[in-house]
Formats: C-alpha cells, sequence, structure tokens
C-alpha cells in the first residue's frame, strides 16, 4: 500500500513534538489514556439517545496489554473508534482532533456538561518519544469494518481495511530498544504502569485495568491439616485489575466526605505522615467552573525555606493531571498550601503541560487566596493552638509576604501575625493589642532582638511596662521590616524601642530632660571625647528608668538591622553611628560627673565601663573584651 505524507509541516511539527514539547517521556501514557477516555465519552453521550449501542456506562473501560516478548504495549478502549475518514482527518494531520470538532457540535446544542480532555490533537503523537512504531486499530460505531493506521514517525503513515470483531480503538507501541541513557523497557514493568496510572490518570472516569501478576500462599491440599513448624508456600497467579481510583475525594460533595477521609487522602498524595491543620473543600461554577481540595500543613518540610522548595498545587483536567506543581495558583506567600484544583475551563496550547498564562488561572487562584486567608483567620478565632502551631511553621512565610512587593499585600496579610506580647507573655495578634492598649496609650511599641530575655532587659522596656504599656517582642531576622511595611496599624503609628521617640514625657518631664541636658553640655562633650570614635554623641534621655546608659542608633536602620545586612551581605552592609544616652538621675552618672572635675582618668574609665555595659544591653559585641575585663579588675583592685 502506498504510504502518505503528514499534512501542516507534519515533519518539521512531528519531530519538534517528539523532542520539544513534552519533557518527560512518561506522559504519553497519560495522553493515549486520555485519547481513550474521550473515545468512551462520545459513546457514553451517543448511548444517551441510541438504544442501539448497547452499553451502560459500567460497561466502559481502558485496558493497557503487555507482551515482554515483542516490545509492545496496547492501550485499548471500547469507545466510539474511527473510520478510515477519521483516521485520516485525526492522525493524518497533526493539530487536528476529532475531540475538538466533537466539543464544537456539543456547543451547538448547548451540551457544555460533556467535558472532552484533547482539544488539540498532538498528545497522540507523545507516542514517539518511546516507540519506533504506533500502529492503530480502529473500528467505529455503526460499521462493520476496521482499519489500521500505522506509522513509524516522520517518514509518513498508511491506512488499509484489517479486522477487528469489537467496536474501539487500540493503540499498539513497539517501544524502542534500551540504550545507555534511556530504558524503554520499563515501560513493560506492571509496577511502573501502575504508578503512572496513579500519578496522572487516577481520576479518569473509567475503570483503567491491567493484567497484574501477584502472589498469594498455596493452600493446604482438602484432608491435610496446616503444620506450624513448616515454611508456608507461596504461588504466583495473574488478576486483571483496576489501576485507577476513578471518583476523586474532591468532586465529591462536602456531606459525603469524613474528615478522616479527607486527611488520608492528604497523607497518601502528599506524603505526610501528619495529618493537616486543616483542609478547604471548594466547588465554583460562574465565569470558572473548578474544584479545589487544599490543605494546611502541620509543619513545613524540611526544605521549605530554601531555593530548592517548589511551590504549587496539583492541577488536574477532567481528572487527567497536567502539572504536578502549578506555580500560577498560588501566591508566593502561601506557598505553603497543598492540595489540588481540578477544571475544564483551561486554555491549553499545543501540550496539556504548557499552560498560557490566562483569565481563568488568574480567576481561579484570587479565588483561592481568599479562601485560604478566611481558613487562617477562622483557624485563629476558633482553634488557636492549631493557628500558634501553624503559624510556628509558617509564620515567617506570612512575615515575607507583608515585607516583598513593597508592602503590595499588607493589608490582606497583616491579621494573620503573631507577635510576642511582654505583657500577656504569650503570642497575640496585632488586633489583640489594639484592642487592650489602654487610653492613654497612643503607639503600638515594638522590640527587635535574639531573644526574649535579651529584650526584657531594655532600659527603655522598663518605663513602659511601669506605665502599663504593653511591648511586642520581635525575634526573627524579618521582624523589624514588619512595622516599617505596614507603617500604621488601626491608625495608631509603630514605635521602635531601640530607634523611636516613645512619646513618654510630660511638658514637665521633657522641661527637666532639657534643663538637666544642659547642665550636663560639658559630661556630654566629655562622653564623646572619651569615647572617640564609638560613639557619634552622648544625649539626656528620660526613658532609662533605673538604668544609667543605653546605646540607640543613630538614623533610621536599627541595631537589628545592621546585623541582618552583614548577614545577607556583608559587604555591602552599612554602619550604624552609635548614639549614648546617660540617665542624670542615676547615682553612677552623679558620681562620674564629680570624677569629670576631680580625677579625669577614673571618670575615663567609668565611661569606658558605662559604655560596654550599654552594649552588652544592646546585644552588641564588646570590641575588646580583654581590654574590658582588665579595667574591671582595675577598678577592683
Amino acid at each position: 500500500m502506498a504510504k502518505k505524507q503528514f499534512k501542516a509541516e507534519s515533519k518539521r511539527l512531528l519531530d519538534l513534538m517528539i523532542n520539544s514539547i513534552y519533557t518527560h517521556q512518561e506522559i504519553f501514557l497519560r495522553e493515549l489514556i486520555s485519547n481513550a477516555s474521550d473515545a468512551i465519552d462520545k459513546l457514553a453521550y451517543l448511548a444517551l439517545t441510541d438504544q442501539n449501542v448497547g452499553l451502560n456506562r459500567e460497561d466502559f473501560a481502558i485496558d493497557l496489554r503487555v507482551d515482554k516478548k515483542l516490545g509492545l504495549l496496547t492501550v485499548s478502549d471500547n469507545g466510539i473508534g474511527m473510520s478510515q475518514e477519521e483516521m485520516e482527518q485525526n492522525l493524518g494531520t497533526i493539530a487536528k482532533s476529532g475531540s475538538f470538532q466533537f466539543k464544537k457540535e456539543l456547543d451547538k446544542n448547548n451540551a457544555s456538561d460533556v467535558d472532552i480532555i484533547g482539544q488539540f490533537g498532538v498528545g497522540f503523537y507523545s507516542a514517539f518519544m518511546v516507540a519506533d512504531t504506533v500502529t492503530v486499530l480502529s473500528r467505529k460505531y455503526g460499521e462493520t469494518e476496521g482499519h489500521m493506521w500505522q506509522s513509524s514517525g516522520t517518514d509518513g503513515y498508511t491506512v488499509s481495511p484489517c479486522e477487528k470483531t469489537t467496536v474501539g480503538t487500540d493503540v499498539i507501541l513497539k517501544l524502542k530498544a534500551d540504550t545507555e541513557d534511556e530504558k524503554y523497557s520499563r515501560f513493560l514493568e506492571q509496577f511502573e504502569l501502575q504508578n503512572l496510572v496513579k500519578k496522572y490518570s487516577d481520576y479518569i472516569r473509567y475503570p483503567i485495568r491491567m493484567e497484574m501478576e501477584k502472589s498469594r500462599r498455596k493452600e493446604t491440599p482438602e484432608g491435610e491439616t496446616d503444620d506450624p513448624d513448616k515454611t508456608p508456600e507461596y504461588e504466583t497467579y495473574t488478576e486483571v485489575t483496576t489501576l485507577n481510583s476513578m471518583v476523586p475525594v474532591w468532586q465529591k460533595a462536602k456531606k459525603d466526605v469524613t474528615d478522616e477521609e479527607y486527611d488520608s487522602f492528604y497523607r497518601d498524595k502528599f506524603y505526610d505522615y501528619e495529618k493537616p491543620l486543616a483542609h478547604i473543600a471548594v466547588s465554583v461554577e460562574g465565569a470558572v467552573t473548578y474544584k479545589a481540595l487544599l490543605y494546611i500543613p502541620a509543619k513545613a518540610p524540611f526544605d521549605f525555606y530554601t531555593k530548592d522548595y517548589k511551590k504549587g498545587l496539583q492541577l488536574y483536567s477532567s481528572g487527567v493531571m497536567i502539572m504536578d506543581r502549578c506555580e500560577d495558583l498560588i501566591p508566593d506567600y502561601f506557598r505553603f498550601v497543598r492540595g489540588v484544583v481540578d477544571t475544564a475551563d483551561l486554555s491549553l496550547n499545543i501540550s496539556r503541560e504548557m499552560l498560557q498564562h490566562n483569565r481563568q488561572l488568574t480567576i481561579i487562584s484570587n479565588n483561592l487566596e481568599k479562601k485560604i486567608r478566611a481558613e487562617l483567620l477562622d483557624m485563629q478565632k476558633d482553634r488557636r493552638a492549631d493557628y500558634e502551631k501553624f503559624f510556628a511553621a509558617f509564620g515567617r512565610q506570612i512575615k515575607f509576604g507583608i515585607a516583598s512587593d513593597y508592602g503590595m499585600h499588607k493589608d490582606q496579610l497583616q491579621d494573620l501575625l503573631l507577635f510576642y506580647s511582654a505583657k500577656e507573655k504569650k503570642q497575640i495578634t496585632l488586633k489583640e493589642y489594639v484592642d487592650a492598649m489602654p487610653e492613654a496609650q497612643k503607639h503600638i511599641y515594638f522590640a527587635a532582638g535574639e531573644t526574649l530575655s535579651r529584650l526584657e532587659q531594655l532600659p527603655q522596656y522598663q518605663r513602659l511596662s511601669d506605665k502599663g504599656f504593653d511591648v511586642l517582642f520581635m525575634t526573627e531576622d524579618v521582624d523589624e521590616f514588619i512595622p516599617r511595611t505596614l507603617m500604621t496599624y488601626a491608625e495608631k503609628d509603630f514605635r521602635n524601642l531601640s530607634t523611636d521617640d516613645l512619646d513618654l514625657s510630660t511638658d514637665e518631664e521633657k522641661k527637666a530632660a532639657e534643663e538637666a541636658a544642659a547642665a550636663w553640655k560639658d559630661g556630654l562633650e566629655f562622653f564623646k571625647t572619651t569615647l572617640d570614635g564609638k560613639i557619634i554623641r552622648a544625649e539626656v534621655s528620660p526613658d532609662l528608668g533605673s538604668h544609667p546608659v543605653c546605646l540607640i542608633p543613630d538614623g533610621g536602620m536599627s541595631f537589628e538591622m545592621e546585623k541582618y545586612f552583614q548577614k545577607v551581605n556583608p559587604e555591602m552592609a552599612m554602619k550604624v553611628e552609635k548614639v549614648l544616652q546617660i540617665n542624670p538621675e542615676h547615682p553612677v552618672l552623679k558620681k562620674l560627673r564629680t570624677l569629670i572635675t576631680e580625677d579625669p582618668e577614673q571618670a575615663k574609665r567609668y565611661a569606658q565601663i558605662l559604655y560596654a555595659q550599654a552594649l552588652i544591653l544592646a546585644d552588641l559585641p564588646i570590641e575588646d573584651a580583654s581590654a574590658y575585663t582588665d579595667l574591671i579588675c582595675g577598678m577592683m583592685a
């Protein structure tokens, strides 16, 4: 018979199909099974109005058959089949799809409830990634004769009559020989095929069957008794097994699924031994119709905060997995969410692997973002222990979401934050902090540092505590960026204990501080001269409580931010100038003021010791620990 050439620049396009479009060879099985499902859909739809079809929905199936000796893998269906003309149109012209034409005809009759997966007619050719020769035997419903289409790739194809006793299609692949780089024979192994069906086609609505080799214990012959000391014997047998589960849990009504079933699906699907903190089942019909099942894990994966972690939800189209991690479905600040989205409303280009950035995905993503936020707020309100567990695992990601993109997402995320309350001795939200503020308190006070114990030692904290004002302690490196990004919450601005005016002094106290500064003018200059190069200036402060001194940064950047940038990029890190604040009412400062006149050398030693103490309180390293210890010993001698 004469060999025919492909149309539509087929040689070039087929070469592109085999070598470029699909990134994983295993995709071929997903495509062939999807095509088989489409063919069954067509006949099942026809059976609704044509009594001669003689098949019920439970009669349809997809069968996989393996012949290891000949290196053959067959995918068979009992769907609508193809005529000779349809073979020419659908298989002879790449990017021509019978499914797409069928969907157009259905749309004319408003039959939008029938899902057809393969709408561009290219998935079939992925078979040439693994096969030297592809043979298609098909008999169309209503015809008595079958036809065979055969091709070895870009050199063309043949179509000829053949005998076929049943309606449907068999796609027979003669697999390529193994090479050093590729082992094509793995697609003849039952467990490889079983795993691929489970991975990509588990939710195809028809059973996908294959004869599986299994093992069982031999039965004791009739009339004999079991010998407990005898090693049991086993035998091998074969059994036709359904490989797919068909009905995904996310397609079921919420009332028909228990929490245990939702949790079990999560553990099996995402290989997490710990049950999730929450699940979110979503079913939407409208401009975009989709179902989703999302999970909030109880703990972060080991690589979650590394560049190796890949975010994204599993994306399905009519039960067929399109992408294992679709990043476009989830914002980065909710990257911890695991789950699946299933929709037929996708604009696909030439491959199911390659999705356009389209309006449908944007709509789904925006809706899911709102659902996730609402679920987290409900957990925060009704299941506080679970929420605190969540925040311990993923709170940093929420904070990164606020600090990134110039604060674009702060309004969505600020109510999800938790910080340690120095007054309540527990984690609280910003709303809880503001609601508990005394009437006299004007600002939200916070302090950033490495540990809670260090922050409790800050001189400024003592004065705030004495006034009954709460302070939010922030101990993660990203924390200090949060108030700077939010700027205000509930019309209250943030004040940093280490850098900002705490606005605590009365007019009388301010006047007293000014008078003290004037009286201490020479003493302040003495500190600056003695600590030459270590501080930019010395000043009087009314906010030190019982402490004699403290250090604050000059300008907007705090010591904690300086440490952060030192870690991130030491070469580009900026140096923060230090300001020494003194408490003129403290006995040590009164003593030092006298020594400045009576014993300047002793006063210099006092100044050095007070500066070292201020470094310790600020959680900064002492530049010369040996000199400091010598200084202390000298004072004690």
